[in-house]
């Protein structure tokens, strides 16, 4: 019966409460704006256009949409094999000389997280441990290279704290626009944040940990301005005893910063997609734009974000 005591009325003593595997030190408040156009630069209309943007939303336990709010209002969700959702639109029949924009505004809280890493013991799951585009895990020099940087590590944390190190000490940062995957990033050719995150997802993948790969938007303050663009990629990994555990090897490259963003989520990080190749997107990053007929007319397509923090 819930409540019972023993017999002979004797309390047990309660022992020493386990710190819990997350923690949420603080959050922050963003209003979010993004702004995407399509101009028809002519000389005819498309006969079919389509954009899918996709959509911030809720992700337990980084953060939470309060609000948003898409125009034009004329548009069809689509969900995509990790969760991500989309507006799609269609604009087909565009008028030469005319521009369509969309715009989507929202107010979203991301939480500020810290990882109790004291209890790396148990039994991982059997999920996001497969190789795929620019996750390179099944590829020898890849699985030589975790095999390498495991050696001597005892529990997973400290396999998964090996690579983030490797990663900080071993990648030149160079801003190429492109992700060219894991692989390439063990080479002399330069890394930026895609390449950055696809290394620590794949080495831990090459040892069966699983690992996720998210593409978002970083707040630029004075911290981080030097650092990273406004678009921005990072992992997190799971760990045995914390679950899915953030960090950010793009931004911890420097021993000043390593710690800072190894089992702590900074709350200038907003997640937009999951995955390091959504389906909806066709490669691209956060929208894409497909129109036809491609030959007889012309059809400019850009986007842009803003972000602002809402002072509570």
């Amino acid at each position: 019966m819930p409540g019972c005591q023993p017999p002979g009325n004797s309390a047990v003593p309660a022992g020493p409460t386990p710190a819990a595997p997350v923690t949420v030190l603080g959050q922050r408040e963003y209003a979010v704006h993004q702004r995407l156009t399509l101009v028809n630069e002519g000389p005819g209309q498309p006969d079919k256009q389509n954009l899918w943007v996709a959509l911030i939303r809720d992700f337990s336990p980084y953060q939470k949409v309060l609000s948003m709010q898409i125009s034009p209002g004329a548009y069809t969700l689509v969900t995509d094999e990790y969760g991500n959702r989309y507006a799609e639109f269609d604009f087909s029949r565009q008028p030469v000389g005319t521009t369509q924009t969309v715009k989507i505004d929202y107010r979203v809280i991301v939480n500020e997280l810290a990882y109790n890493l004291t209890n790396c013991q148990g039994a991982l799951p059997q999920d996001l441990i497969q190789p795929e585009l620019h996750i390179e895990s099944a590829n020898p020099q890849i699985v030589a290279q975790a095999g390498e940087l495991s050696r001597g590590n005892a529990t997973v944390c400290q396999q998964v704290r090996a690579f983030y190190d490797y990663i900080g000490n071993n990648l030149v940062y160079t801003y190429n626009g492109a992700n060219w995957g894991a692989q390439a990033a063990l080479g002399p050719m330069g890394a930026d944040c895609t390449e950055y995150t696809d290394l620590l997802v794949a080495l831990s993948r090459a040892r069966r940990i699983p690992a996720r790969y998210f593409e978002g938007l970083l707040y630029l303050d004075k911290a981080t301005a030097t650092l990273a663009q406004i678009d921005h990629a990072w992992p997190d990994v799971y760990l045995p005893g914390a679950g899915w555990v953030a960090m950010d090897p793009t931004l911890g490259r420097s021993l000043v910063n390593r710690d800072m963003y190894f089992a702590h989520y900074t709350p200038d990080h907003i997640i937009v997609t999951l995955g390091v190749n959504p389906s909806v997107l066709r490669g691209g990053d956060y929208w894409t734009h497909l129109y036809w007929p491609g030959n007889s007319t012309r059809i400019q397509a850009s986007g842009d974000w803003k972000i602002d923090l809402v002072d509570n």
